[in-house]
This record gives C-alpha cells, structure tokens and sequence, in this order.
C-alpha cells in the first residue's frame, strides 16, 4: 500500500486521485507569479483537481552563466509567502544548497530536492530533518531501483512524508527518454510517486546556451503515467512559452491545460476504480 502524504489538505498517494504541481519553472516577477497561481487554482477548482504551487525562486542549475535564475531567496520567498497567504494554495519550490533551508522552511509546504542533487547526501538529510514533505527526483543518471539508498537518507532523520519524482532518464547527447517502468518500480518502496512531465521532453543544452524541449509530447507521457499509476503530475505551464525566461520549449500554454486534464482525469478515475477492486 502507498503512503498518503497530505500537504494543508491536499492528499497525494494511497487511494486518491491524482494531484497537479504547477507553475511556471522560475519566478519571473510577482504579478507573473500571482497570476499563474490563480488561474492554475481558478481550472483545478473547476475540474476538482488537488492543487499545489510550484515556481523556483533560483534556479541554480541553469545551463549557461548568463541565463536568468529568479529573484533570488528572499525575493522569491516573500512572493511564494505572497501567494501562499492570498491565493491560499500550498507551496512547492527546489534548493539547492543547505545553507537556505531555514528560511525556506518558513515557506514552503514541499522542499524539492532536484535531480541533479539526488544523491547529495548533506542537503537531502538536512531537508529532511526540517519535517517538511520532501519531494526528490529521481537523477536522470540513476535506475529506479537506485532510489532506495536516497530514501534511506530521508527516512534516517524520522521524516516519512516522502515523494518521489520521475523526469527521464539521459539517453545520448541531449535526450531524455521516459521509462514509464520507473513509475511502478518506485511505488514499491511504498511512497507516492509523481511523474514530471514537462522536464521528461527537455532537452538539456539543447540551444547551446540554454535548453531545448518538444511540449508537443507532454500531454501524451501525461496520460501515459496516469495509466500506469502515478499519483501526480508536475506541469511547467506559462501563459506565454515562448516569452518565459526559463524552460519555455518544454512548457504547457497555460490555455490548454483545461482540456489537457480533463483527459487526464477520466483516465485516472478509471485507473483508481481499477486499483479499488
């Protein structure tokens, strides 16, 4: 049986449908930020859909030195506290050194680790021992399998709120390819595992100096992970993709998420029906 994790209300795992993480990969500017929350919350709302926040307020892994991070921690912190308070959603967010954790935990309701960081062993404890929900990605130079010693780490400081995250694995020079395997491979460890749907079509340095990616095949691995179980989805959405200053090739237009989760929906309902019986 998998965990529920509950984050503020919002149940993730054992028997309930899935749950949406969204938001724009990086927090270009307040008003981008409130929006987005607010629409996103506005379409999951309407569809009944669990919905959490997410938008990083660094990026630190970005492939080039001259590529926007966001706002920076403070900055960024006290406009997630922004929409935490007034959209009155719960909040995601990725770091990247242990060194923030403090202040982040006064925020955030999931500390990310990112999947680049999977394996570091410091931050992945100390993330661990704020009590905070931790949602890891799995590296996309790791097996699912591999994931097990990581969630030992976790779970050594007593935090079992726990999720994790698939988002590709590398293949070659600048792809990814989604072994949907993975999905079934980690909720035997008993944790509610989330399907990264937007990172799984990027395309690391794809550009050069920045990343490339095909949004044309995330609702299609959407529907594909929701058939084999997942318990959430995490979508990069922006109202303007091709405008956003961070991972816009891989980004869902915000106007077709709607019909993007209806889909979605119908087949999870099916999927948990199923797995009731």
């Amino acid at each position: 049986m998998v965990k529920t994790v509950n984050i503020d209300g919002v149940k993730i795992g054992g028997n309930n449908p899935f749950v949406l993480i969204a938001g724009p990969c990086v927090i270009e500017s307040e008003e981008s930020a409130l929006f987005h929350a607010k629409k996103l919350k506005d379409i999951c709302k309407k569809l009944d859909i669990g919905f959490i926040f997410k938008s990083s307020y660094d990026k630190a892994n970005r492939t080039s030195l001259e590529s926007y991070r966001g706002p920076g921690l403070i900055r960024g912190l006290k406009i997630l506290a922004k929409i935490k308070k007034e959209v009155k959603v719960p909040i995601l967010s990725d770091v990247h050194c242990k060194e923030e954790l403090e202040d982040v935990a006064k925020v955030l309701d999931i500390i990310q680790i990112p999947a680049f960081l999977s394996r570091q062993t410091d931050l992945i404890v100390a993330a661990a021992k704020t009590k905070k929900p931790i949602n890891l990605k799995k590296g996309q130079f790791l097996a699912p399998w591999d994931m097990a010693q990581a969630i030992k780490k976790i779970e050594s400081t007593g935090n079992k709120n726990i999720i994790l995250t698939e988002r590709g694995v590398s293949f070659g020079y600048n792809y990814l390819i989604s072994d949907l395997r993975s999905i079934s491979l980690m909720r035997q460890f008993g944790y509610p595992v989330m399907f990264d749907a937007t990172h799984s079509v990027q395309l690391p340095g794809g550009k050069g100096d920045s990343s490339g990616g095909q949004r044309e095949f995330v609702a299609g691995l959407s529907r594909a992970a929701i058939a084999f179980g997942c318990d959430a989805l995490f979508l990069e959405i922006h109202r303007s993709p091709n405008e956003a200053l961070c991972d816009g090739p891989n980004s869902i237009p915000l106007n077709e998420l709607e019909n993007i989760l209806k889909t979605i929906k119908e087949m999870d309902r099916i999927v948990l029906k199923n797995r009731l019986r």
